[in-house]
């Protein structure tokens, strides 16, 4: 029920990995080749195959069955082909706003993000009102660590579809990091009361951004305790006080400050669960204490 991550509208579940740029140009070159031999090899399976004897042909088929294929093929993982029927769907004079958009989402399943802002940049620059495309690309500013850009794209896509659970979510996220609590928790409960389940989905459309540090992940465990219990949803906002408090988090000391914990601060499940919490990190503590000192393999016959 704690969880992290960015919704990025359409996209399949892939873990994003920020590649070290090649800084010469013999190095560009070879991971062109790379990736040439990497797609060659893709060609070789008997999925490819099957799929091979069905494309439509780029030069007679209709626009929509182009784009079509272009989606089969990214969800079949074959995403250089996608983007090439993607830009045949874009010479036939296919949707160029929407076409767009799908190509930034292929070239993030490729790892290529700063390419990817780059298409839904035109996205949003063709049609300023499609919040799907501001989430998009506030997605890719948030992967890139760029808060501040991020929060400020969220906010267009809430302001153009204020009933998206997900865009709320994610804003409230940027937020966090941004170290601004208080609109956080104000995102993720209007977030929770459009879509309760908002943070549990593990859909098509999520994708963990970044690994929280130890006290990061223990303060938003936190601030979710506090959206739960503002919803009213006491299991998961014990849930969340259990996870926050197994990292380390003073719950019992904030929840005196906070008008709504408070009232839970005696609270025997409260208690147990710290009490818990804290015999958690004491036999972690006594288990890493008892690796540290164990002699190297091979030297305890010594």
């Amino acid at each position: 029920m704690c969880t992290l991550g960015v919704r990025l509208t359409s996209l399949l579940p892939v873990l994003l990995i920020v590649g070290v740029a090649f800084s010469t140009l013999s190095g560009h070159a070879q991971g062109l080749s790379e990736l040439k031999s990497a797609r060659e090899l893709a060609h070789e399976s008997d999925d490819w195959k099957a799929i091979a004897l069905h494309l439509p042909d780029p030069a007679t088929a209709p626009v929509q069955v182009l784009e079509l294929q272009g989606d089969v093929l990214r969800a079949r993982r074959f995403p250089e082909d996608a983007l090439d029927y993607y830009n045949y769907a874009i010479q036939r004079g296919g949707d160029l706003e929407r076409l767009l958009k799908k190509i930034g989402v292929a070239q993030l399943e490729m790892h290529n993000i700063v390419l990817a802002r780059l298409y839904f940049a035109k996205a949003v620059k063709l049609r300023k009102n499609d919040a799907e495309a501001w989430n998009n690309l506030a997605a890719v500013e948030y992967l890139q660590r760029q808060y501040a850009s991020a929060v400020h794209d969220y906010r267009r896509a809430v302001k153009l579809q204020g009933r998206s659970a997900v865009f709320h979510s994610n804003l409230g996220i940027a937020y966090f990091d941004e170290k601004d609590y208080e609109s956080s928790g104000r995102e993720i409960r209007t977030a929770l009361r459009l879509n309760p389940k908002v943070f549990e989905d593990s859909n098509s459309s999520g994708v963990s951004a970044h690994v929280l540090t130890s006290d990061d992940r223990a303060r938003f465990c936190y601030e979710m305790a506090k959206a739960y219990a503002r919803t009213g949803d006491v299991e998961a906002m014990l849930h969340s006080l259990g996870l926050a408090s197994e990292a380390g988090f003073d719950v019992l000391s904030e929840m005196a400050k906070d008008s709504v914990l408070t009232k839970y601060r005696r609270d025997p499940r409260v208690l147990l669960l710290v009490r818990n919490a804290k015999a958690i990190r004491t036999s972690r503590s006594t288990i890493a204490s008892d690796v540290g000192i164990l002699p190297p393999l091979g030297e305890s016959g010594r």
